[in-house]
């Protein structure tokens, strides 16, 4: 059969016989598909959004490298392949609608169950528990579905040939992840946010296809079947306008507060909206009303990609002026409104100066203006309150995004997305009802949780890598000061210094690092060097070394195993070192023939272990005003947030790991990505130069309100 290519609308019914298969789809069956199609890939684009998140949290959980090295590794893989999944998906899902009413529209996706792998069947076993919860909760409305695809198509149609049922989808799912480079458990994994995500809503998925085929005459006299949820759960759980009886806005103390600083506000009336002539004749407008004015205004709010012209006080000013108009009387503002507008202009202000926010998040908190101006106007406790949510909420987006890039790609990243909808939420939606702010202030919280989470994991990480690689350093300035203290000055065979210097500073390195510097395996491991000096010096007793000679071969042998030591290399060495405690019991010089072998060596300099580049800074020479920028960083707490003067976009960075025995703090990114290291000095001298400045990383609304009303204290403001 040829694949169709183009929808044709149905001319004429084709009447030869119900196996004849259709040359096309009816546009009825068209409209279900579509629908269908929509609700699926929404949600095929939640389940991708969330396995990151799932995978990111099992490797976390994963007790070995290997599990966790796996699940980083599908979470690569399907960040590449996302797409391709999707579109996999729903070009199957197509095709078999393509299908419906043949004799097996979904062989192609039957596995032969004679050849199924244990892979195989523990998948299928999976897939028949996910099909079985569905049937169980939706399967009423899916016969129904399954009766009015037969009316329609008038012919049989088999459950299990149901494109739109639970075996079908996962089958989509399943062929459209053939390619994706995973194990078992990442499958099933994926199956199970498939389940969460996509079969969840199959009653809605059912009643719409029912629905429209019932309204377009197709079996209208089945009964619905009982929604299992309500379509809308927003709705549902949204909290109602705040009643009369609780006199909006009437915290005690948020109006006392208020009322104290109107003394300080007073200056500013009739600057940010001016009145209209005749002030005394003027009515006040009713709060209410403002609110009403303001509302309508949101809704005008300028994208924070358009020139900004949109001046609130113009706007409320020719508002009063269209009400006057058609009141016939003259209208202002009520003189503790205005107070509230222009404190809250005067905060906003504050927030779209701050240089310690990103300018993209500056552009977006300035289009809460509004909706937070109409909370003031409600509550006053927005002022006094720190645990008021709309408060909270400017504050949580504020220390979320304090480290975002300042470029283009930082406006794309999940937080600044969840950021620009919170926001536009409040746009669309906030009108009287502060409960919408609790709202979105759970939901960020809870969304903004498992990024918070993984940050601080991936900081821990890099603070423990850190904090080894210090203690690294430290083992090896150890192990440098105590073979120096040994060898140092002394005239030496060089392959008893070479194999001390090269291998055996392992093994005391690894003592030191493991046990302590007071554990008897640092003491055993000196100990066996002092033993191997003493045993190749000429002049022992024979009998004496004979004694010694036995546990010191043991406890170099095991010594080097524990390092890895070159089995060839340990040998040669043994072999010399047989050679040297003959010539030590004889006491006379080595034969001439031997005098590559048992070469002899001044250790006269101080000797190096070899070790990874290390940063350094030569020390600096500061002035007194520097100094005190010196002792301002060596006071800096873990979090504390820099932005970085590269030559292209400025860096947002914290601190992590302050490594005291070093002296070198460790920045990251938002992300907990090692991005930059100084030690005290270096930081105190970019500082200094302007390379570097420090963020004030406080709460946003405190820090904006106690700005302004420091301002407006200030003897010169009229």
């Amino acid at each position: 059969m040829q694949k169709e290519g183009k929808v044709v609308p149905l001319a004429a019914a084709i009447d030869r016989g119900g196996r004849t298969p259709l040359p096309c789809l009816p546009v009825l069956l068209l409209q279900v598909r579509d629908k269908a199609a929509l609700q699926l890939r929404q949600g095929l684009q939640d389940l991708f959004d969330n396995a990151d998140d799932t995978l990111f949290e099992m490797a976390d959980k994963a007790f070995d490298r290997y599990d966790q090295h796996l699940y980083f590794e599908a979470m690569r893989d399907l960040r590449l392949k996302r797409k391709s999944i999707e579109r996999g998906f729903l070009d199957t899902f197509h095709d078999t609608f393509a299908r419906i009413g043949q004799p097996d529209p979904l062989a192609h996706l039957a596995e032969p169950g004679s050849l199924r792998s244990k892979a195989q069947r523990e998948r299928a076993a999976a897939m028949e528990g996910m099909v079985g919860r569905v049937l169980s909760r939706d399967g009423i409305a899916l016969q129904q579905l399954g009766l009015r695809l037969q009316a329609l198509l008038d012919r049989p149609l088999h459950e299990q040939h149901n494109p739109l049922g639970p075996a079908a989808l996962c089958g989509y799912f399943l062929d459209a992840g053939r390619n994706l480079g995973v194990g078992l458990r990442v499958k099933l994994v994926l199956l199970k946010l498939f389940e969460r995500y996509v079969l969840r809503d199959a009653d809605i998925l059912y009643a719409d296809a029912n629905q429209l085929l019932a309204a377009a005459g197709v079996l209208p006299e089945l009964q619905p079947a009982p929604r299992r949820r309500a379509e809308d759960r927003r709705l549902r759980t949204r909290r109602g306008p705040l009643s009369q009886g609780q006199d909006v806005g009437a915290d005690a103390a948020g109006q006392a507060y208020f009322a104290s600083l109107q003394t300080l506000l007073a200056p500013l009336r009739g600057q940010f909206a001016p009145r209209l002539q005749a002030v005394a004749a003027a009515q006040p407008i009713s709060t209410a009303d403002l609110i009403r004015l303001l509302s309508h205004l949101q809704h005008y709010v300028p994208a924070t990609h358009e020139a900004d012209d949109f001046e609130l006080g113009q706007q409320l000013e020719q508002l009063l002026l269209r009400v006057s108009v058609r009141s016939g009387t003259r209208r202002r503002i009520a003189v503790d409104d205005e107070d509230v507008i222009n404190l809250i202009g005067l905060v906003f202000a504050f927030i779209q100066r701050d240089d310690n926010l990103p300018a993209s998040l500056r552009a977006l908190l300035a289009r809460l203006h509004i909706p937070l101006l109409k909370v003031a106007l409600l509550d006053k406790g927005l002022f006094s309150r720190a645990s008021h949510p709309g408060r909270r909420l400017i504050n949580e987006i504020a220390g979320a995004a304090i480290g975002w890039a300042c470029g283009s790609e930082g406006l794309r990243d999940s937080l600044h997305l969840r950021v620009e909808c919170t926001v536009q939420r409040l746009l669309n939606d906030f009108a009287e009802d502060t409960g919408l702010f609790v709202e979105l202030l759970d939901e960020f919280l809870a969304s903004n949780q498992e990024e918070r989470r993984r940050n601080e994991l991936l900081e821990q990480r890099t603070r423990d890598a850190e904090e080894g690689r210090a203690r690294a350093l430290q083992a090896r300035h150890q192990v440098q000061q105590v073979l120096n203290q040994r060898l140092r000055g002394r005239v030496l065979p060089l392959v008893v210094v070479q194999m001390l210097v090269q291998a055996w500073s392992q093994v005391l390195q690894l003592a030191w690092l493991k046990q302590g510097e007071a554990s008897q395996g640092w003491r055993d491991a000196l100990q066996t060097v002092d033993a191997l000096l003493a045993s190749i010096t000429p002049g022992h007793e024979p009998q004496a070394l004979l004694q010694q000679v036995p546990g010191l071969l043991k406890a170099l042998r095991d010594g080097l195993a524990s390092v890895a030591l070159d089995s060839a290399a340990t040998r040669e060495f043994f072999l010399q070192l047989e050679q040297l405690h003959l010539h030590a019991c004889a006491g006379t010089e080595l034969p001439a023939g031997h005098d590559k072998p048992f070469a002899e060596v001044l250790v006269d300099e101080d000797i190096v272990l070899a070790m990874p580049e290390e940063p350094a800074c030569a020390p600096l020479q500061f002035a007194d005003g520097q100094a005190a920028t010196l002792q301002h960083v060596q006071r800096l707490r873990i979090g504390s947030w820099v932005e970085v003067m590269d030559d292209g976009e400025p860096l947002r960075c914290k601190l992590v790991a302050h490594v005291g025995s070093h002296d070198r703090l460790v920045f990251a990114n938002r992300t907990g990505m090692k991005v930059r290291e100084w030690n005290s000095t270096a930081l105190a001298q970019a500082l200094h130069r302007g390379d570097v400045r420090m963020l004030d990383d406080g709460l946003l609304f405190e820090r904006a309100l106690e700005a302004v009303l420091d301002g407006l204290r200030q003897p010169w403001v009229q």
